[in-house]
């Protein structure tokens, strides 16, 4: 969106339907511009948040190789790429289509726009689930996201996803000195809102407190094995959006939330 088309931003309540509308048009229409941004990062690889915490080496999914895997939110889908290479049968889905046109691997693979609180596959059908800050900060009602995973994996399955650190927002989304002073209640949770010059929702990002999110995954059987807060690497000097050396030494970026299916 244009500085021309932004009518206002700030905190507001965005109700479910809004919010999907609004993050299907966002990523349609911001698709090329984060391909080409993130693109040297991203490609190849599956990693959990701007602290470049790869899959490969954390292995948080466990083992890949014959086993059946679905991403939501996978953008341009390079960690279901990746995933196929560890030779998983990785199927990625999005609510972009725009995103999803930027699909890497050769071939890349199989591809499916839809919901992530609808997914139109079978149930016991998947080993893991995952998503790398896909669909969950975008939803209203994120107890539906969960229940569709618990629905689609088999019993002792995995769960795993990647948000912005819940701590985060209670600060101002500022990766200079700006953003290390407290400026919200952690306990707000108002979603950050952007509208159209229509007054039209155009961009939601939902917040919940890390307790939220521990029982809307108890909510729908799962249990909590690890709760991983990658620090900053070590030599990466460049900034991320709010995602900086700067404050990534001092405060968590990205909370990884690891899950099992009960049986």
């Amino acid at each position: 969106m244009t500085p021309a088309d932004l009518r206002s931003a700030g905190y507001r309540d965005a109700g479910a339907e809004e919010s999907v509308r609004a993050g299907r048009s966002w990523w349609d229409e911001n698709a090329a511009d984060y391909h080409q941004e993130h693109f040297a990062d991203l490609a190849g690889r599956l990693v959990w948040g701007p602290e470049l915490l790869d899959e490969a080496e954390a292995g948080l999914l466990g083992p890949l190789a014959g086993k059946d895997v679905l991403e939501v939110g996978a953008g341009t889908a390079d960690s279901s790429a990746w995933l196929q290479a560890q030779g998983a049968r990785a199927v990625a889905t999005d609510l972009s289509l725009g995103m999803l046109r930027r699909a890497a691997g050769t071939p890349p693979p199989p591809r499916l726009v839809c919901d992530a609180r609808v997914l139109p596959f079978a149930d016991a059908g998947f080993d893991i689930v995952f998503t790398a800050y896909g669909a969950l900060p975008f939803v209203a009602d994120p107890e539906r996201v969960h229940a569709e995973v618990a629905r689609v994996l088999r019993p002792g399955g995995r769960w795993v996803f990647s948000v912005t650190h819940p701590v985060r927002w209670a600060f101002p989304d500022d990766g200079g000195e700006g953003g290390l002073t407290v400026s919200r209640p952690y306990f707000d949770r108002t979603p950050y809102v952007e509208t159209d010059e229509s007054g039209a929702v155009s961009y939601s990002e939902h917040h919940r407190t890390i307790g939220d999110r521990v029982r809307e995954l108890a909510a729908a059987g799962f249990r909590l094995v690890d709760l991983v807060e990658p620090e900053w690497p070590e030599g990466v000097s460049r900034v991320w959006g709010s995602w900086s050396p700067l404050r990534g030494r001092l405060i968590p970026g990205t909370a990884i939330f690891v899950s099992d299916r009960m049986p």
